[in-house]
């Protein structure tokens, strides 16, 4: 039987601020894809599963304090955004990797439709950063997510307030993460690219006369595509395996 419940629909809130932040920009969820209304009921269906676990948590802090409510929902929102954007920047990383792919093996097609999104983007990005992404999701990464948000409860109880600093190093680190994982996985075609243009060069000075770049682009972009081929198990492996790693350094 619930005693006090206007104080539990004030907790049922404050924890909806920092769970609905995190799925607003969570990777997957807060795609183009997916209406608002099944990320809103999503997120009222968590807060009131993780309610009665973090009872003692969340109840104390919001039990009469008053006026002082709205900044504990500002600060809830953050914190919550702050947690879903660490995950939205490495599933960015690898949309990054992707065009650096795309670049290096020469494979310029005109921007289609984006799968995730409703920007224009390139087929062979669409084709990574969605195989990525679906890997995560076969991993159960949102659980992931879910812990981090039960563990933030501890690490940044409710009622304490913002803390702008520690914020900007989190994301700082979790971005110095991200791109040097996203720079391993594309470091074979940047290497490619770039072995394969100083070679097409140096054949250019020989023979200046011969259209080289009519001739050498069906090449980089067959061996692009070959090398994609070789690479792209190895490649959805470390995405996948770096995922934690950034999750618990950050």
């Amino acid at each position: 039987m619930i005693t006090d419940p206007e104080g539990t629909v004030l907790a049922l809130f404050a924890a909806f601020c920092r769970i609905g932040g995190c799925i607003m920009v969570m990777p997957g969820f807060s795609t183009a894809r997916v209406p608002a209304q099944i990320r809103l009921f999503l997120a009222l269906a968590i807060s009131m599963a993780i309610l009665p676990i973090m009872w003692n948590e969340i109840y104390p802090q919001i039990n009469g304090k008053g006026h002082t409510y709205l900044y504990i929902i500002a600060t809830e929102t953050v914190i919550g955004t702050v947690i879903g954007l660490i995950a939205r920047y490495y599933a960015l990383g690898l949309q990054f990797a992707g065009t650096v792919i795309t670049m290096m093996i020469g494979f310029n097609a005109p921007p289609a439709a984006d799968v995730l999104e409703d920007t224009p983007e390139n087929q062979m990005t669409n084709m990574i950063s969605f195989a990525g992404l679906m890997v995560l999701f076969m991993l159960d990464f949102h659980h992931v997510l879910l812990e981090s948000i039960v563990e933030s409860y501890r690490l940044m109880p409710l009622g304490i307030g913002f803390d702008p600093q520690g914020v900007l190093i989190t994301l700082t680190n979790s971005i110095e993460q991200t791109f040097h994982i996203m720079l391993r996985l594309a470091s074979p075609f940047i290497i490619y690219g770039l072995l394969f243009n100083v070679a097409i060069g140096m054949i250019n000075k020989l023979a200046p006369q011969i259209p080289i770049y009519f001739i050498s682009a069906p090449y980089l972009i067959l061996g692009g595509m070959f090398l994609v081929y070789l690479a792209i198990s190895a490649m959805l492996k470390l995405f996948a395996a770096g995922f934690g790693v950034v999750m618990q350094g950050s």
